[in-house]
């Protein structure tokens, strides 16, 4: 059974379509990442799965309870663990009695062990708090009574750099125990790291789901290559060859120093005048007789399609790389906000 499933999802403001015939499914043991720009739908999905609203058409169950029956949902929030965006607190009371009166609602067995790992001062007035602070006492009123499944908007959201990695090392520990995790994220970087799969949402419709694997393969390598010549972007008019940019450089004469790394660096001695230029940038790189052309691009071919290419040229340099998420993110956005 699906720890939590959305069938025909849609949400219809009047002026604003903010979920429109959204379906998906999230495995018990998955942590499901749903991505997309501000104003994408995706809170608004959230929203309905805890019964905070109710859907226009469609719905969905959590933990195989309906999101729409609010009796039966109260059966399943017993098992939920729920951190929204922007989490707000009592700000006249301290960070212990907010975890108190939660812990009275839905027991805290894992407390302690929480407090130790996400460390908010919960002696001190939540209105003392920094944004980070509220976020983490969020985040351990979420776990601490050891929920089967954890629904999070941008968990991350105002935590500095160690306490996210902190955070995504804890998510990594969870998923080997078995929990369910269904999060909202624009950081890419955690994303990545965390999710077993990813849903991507646009204008409230869902565009795409897939393993984070599947859609890192499927949008190809980034490709950086240095070759010798002056070579323009043509030159690699190849099947999965997509936005060439090229720029040549003069490497410099044997007899002339080269500038490497902003310094300027006599040529070694080699006594072999047919390789009398050198490479900027690379100290190591080979020495070659004329320009250099550095090529970047995405490749969604065969590799051994552009190295046979490539093999018809003196190549300096090759960087073959995945492509950066954010990169796979924007091909499915082209830079629009909607």
């Amino acid at each position: 059974m699906a720890a939590l499933e959305v069938e025909g999802l849609t949400k219809d403001y009047g002026e604003v379509l903010a979920n429109d015939d959204v379906t998906f499914a999230v495995a018990e043991g998955e942590v499901f990442g749903y991505l997309g720009p501000n104003g994408a739908g995706k809170t608004t999905t959230i929203r309905t799965l805890m019964g905070f609203q109710s859907p226009t058409s469609g719905g969905g169950t959590v933990l195989g309870h309906d999101v729409t029956d609010e009796a039966d949902l109260i059966a399943a929030k017993r098992r939920i663990g729920y951190l929204p965006a922007n989490p707000s607190f009592d700000e006249g009371v301290s960070g212990r009695e907010i975890l108190d009166l939660h812990a009275s609602i839905k027991g805290d067995e894992r407390r302690e062990e929480l407090l130790e790992t996400f460390d908010p001062p919960i002696d001190r007035k939540v209105r003392d708090y920094s944004t980070g602070n509220v976020q983490k006492l969020g985040l351990v009123q979420a776990f601490m009574h050891d929920p089967d499944l954890v629904v999070m908007d941008e968990p991350t959201a105002g935590l500095d750099p160690l306490m996210q990695r902190a955070f995504n090392d804890f998510v990594e520990a969870e998923k080997e125990r078995g929990l369910t995790v269904f999060l909202s994220s624009h950081v890419l970087s955690e994303v990545r790291r965390v999710c077993d799969r990813v849903g991507i949402l646009r204008g409230g419709r869902l565009v795409t789901t897939e393993h984070i694997e599947d859609l890192l393969h499927r949008t190809g390598k980034f490709v950086r290559v240095r070759v010798a010549g002056d070579v323009g972007a043509s030159a690699f008019d190849l099947d999965g060859v997509h936005d060439v940019s090229c720029s040549t450089t003069d490497g410099g004469r044997v007899d002339e120093p080269a500038e490497v790394d902003g310094e300027t660096v006599d040529p070694p001695d080699t006594g072999d005048e047919t390789t009398d230029r050198a490479v900027p940038g690379d100290a190591d790189s080979p020495r070659v007789d004329g320009p250099v052309t550095e090529c970047t691009f995405t490749f969604t071919g065969n590799v051994n399609d552009l190295i046979a290419a490539l093999g018809e040229r003196t190549v300096i340099d090759l960087d073959v790389e995945e492509a950066p998420l954010e990169e796979v993110f924007m091909r499915f956005y082209g830079g629009d906000d909607a």
